[in-house]
């Protein structure tokens, strides 16, 4: 059973950074692309951050320059770092992965919420 577990949200001020943790089980890391995600009540999904199998990123306009993904393929793990919060970052966060695309398997998320 494929499994994704976020970590790292929290309640954070503006300007502030986070980095978010996605730790996969029951899955062939090595051979999934993976991504961050974040939803505001009301909003659609909004895609942020990817990182193919082979490691090539790509990001949205919204938080290019500020967010960073990152992977440790040993650890099943995919990390969001995230620089210079600022309100409208408040959301919940989710990673997914998938060996076709990187939205087969998803975690339950994790809230940030950044104060101004």
């Amino acid at each position: 059973q494929v499994q994704l577990v976020e970590s790292g949200g929290g309640l954070v001020q503006a300007g502030d950074a986070l980095r978010l943790s996605c730790t996969a089980s029951g899955i062939v890391f090595t051979m999934v692309h993976t991504a961050w995600h974040r939803q505001v009540p009301g909003k659609q999904r909004e895609l942020l951050a990817a990182m193919s199998s082979t490691g090539r990123a790509t990001y949205a306009d919204s938080v290019k320059g500020r967010f960073t993904i990152s992977r440790d393929n040993p650890k099943n793990t995919v990390y969001l770092q995230m620089n210079s919060l600022e309100p409208e970052d408040t959301a919940v966060y989710y990673c997914a992965a998938g060996y076709f695309v990187a939205s087969e398997y998803w975690g339950l998320g994790t809230q940030v919420t950044v104060s101004s």
